[in-house]
């Protein structure tokens, strides 16, 4: 048997973040989360790129553009939707995660998805540590596994 093994190594990596500005706090704790595993992951400062979008509908047009341009190893997609009265956080939860799946499917560049959706901002606040944490070593896997295909 064949197998590839888990390699969470970052060095020479570049990786593109998009971060929605909406509910900015949470978004700011998954970046501040997400930049210090990227960094413990041997990833270099200049090789992380952060380009901010209103909302998280937005973030696919931009990750898809930094997918083309062939400057990134991984992309990394971070915000918080968090429900509120209406139907809205339903069309911006699917939609913005169908866009996310379909730029890396597209493209061939892996995206982890750290865009929460989540009941209220207290479940967001517990969840924005650890999921940016686990979008950086998902980014990173998931390059060093294109890779080795």
């Amino acid at each position: 048997m064949n197998k590839i093994t888990t390699n969470l190594d970052g060095a020479g990596k570049k990786i593109g973040i998009v971060q929605s500005r909406f509910n900015s706090d949470i978004g700011d704790g998954l970046l501040a989360a997400c930049h210090a595993e990227l960094l413990n992951l041997g990833v270099k400062p200049e090789h992380i790129r952060i380009a901010t979008v209103p909302g998280a509908l937005e973030a696919p047009l931009i990750l898809q553009h930094m997918a083309l341009s062939e400057k990134y190893d991984a992309l990394i997609a971070l915000g918080a939707i968090i429900r509120g009265e209406t139907y809205h956080f339903e069309v911006v939860a699917n939609e913005s995660a169908r866009g996310i799946s379909e730029v890396q499917l597209n493209t061939g560049v892996p995206v982890a998805n750290a865009v929460l959706t989540t009941e209220d901002d207290e479940q967001a606040l517990m969840r924005m540590l650890v999921k940016g944490t686990e979008a950086a070593q998902v980014a990173i896997e998931m390059a060093n596994l294109v890779r080795a295909l």
